[in-house]
């Protein structure tokens, strides 16, 4: 009786051990190898370097109806994401503020930064009041894309137009005293809202008659298109948003 015994409590073991030793296996599999199923898309933010910066050319109107290019800086540093500026000279402030947080959210959401823990810093310094606004949105944002990817844009192009939330680019006035003062610096390539490649105006035609002691005179105005890029001497792209911008950029 007492070697049956033995030979059974022997078996019971050798079984629970066995047992455990499957539960075990188990768990180690599903720790290691198990991937929980995704319940939904999910963006993965990338963190900037600690300093990141990027400088491109903005061309504008200044107060006396001429082009005029100045440079705008745009830094990456720690903080706490904060919008800061460095701003002289410019007029229409408060729709350039506007510009600029438009251009840093679309940049943000192309980019895929998070921000929670870096300030923006924008810089503009120029010798002429200059006439600011949005129309320099799509730079802001070309400039801001640039500074989070720490990339150096090509001096050779500028831009102009402005920024909209879902990363459009409007259109703007003075194209052509812009595409002008970016040819007087050496520009090769000018990208413009779409539509705006070409500008029409109305040109006065005045024609005078004497009859008798008096001076009749008639004016008649000439509906006139010309081709900005070869009237400024420059390359002139349209546009429609960022995303064909970058590209000749080289972004």
């Amino acid at each position: 009786m007492a070697r049956y015994k033995y030979q059974k409590t022997s078996y019971t073991s050798y079984l629970l051990i066995l047992v455990l030793g499957i539960l075990i296996g188990i768990g180690l599999f599903v720790i290691l190898f198990y991937k929980a199923p995704e319940t939904g898309s999910q963006v993965i933010y990338h963190e900037p370097s600690e300093k990141m910066y990027a400088e491109i050319n903005l061309v504008a109107v200044d107060q006396d109806g001429n082009g005029v290019t100045t440079p705008l800086t745009v830094d990456v540093i720690p903080g706490s994401g904060k919008v800061l500026t460095d701003i002289e000279k410019l007029l229409f402030w408060v729709d350039t503020q506007y510009s600029i947080q438009t251009a840093r959210n679309v940049a943000v959401n192309i980019t895929q930064t998070n921000m929670d823990n870096y300030d923006l810093i924008y810089s503009i310094k120029s010798d002429a009041a200059v006439v600011g606004g949005p129309s320099a949105g799509a730079a802001l944002t070309i400039a801001t894309i640039a500074a989070l990817e720490n990339k150096t844009l090509d001096s050779d192009i500028i831009i102009t137009g402005t920024i909209e939330p879902d990363g459009s680019i409007g259109q703007v006035g003075g194209v052509l005293e812009k595409a002008q003062a970016a040819s007087d610096v050496g520009v090769s390539v000018f990208l413009v809202p779409a539509g705006q490649g070409e500008q029409t105006y109305l040109k006065p035609n005045e024609t005078c008659t004497r009859r008798g002691g008096f001076l009749f005179c008639e004016t008649v105005y000439e509906q006139v298109t010309i081709n900005i890029g070869e009237d400024a001497g420059i390359s002139v792209i349209e546009v429609e948003n960022i995303e064909d911008a970058l590209q000749y950029f080289g972004l």
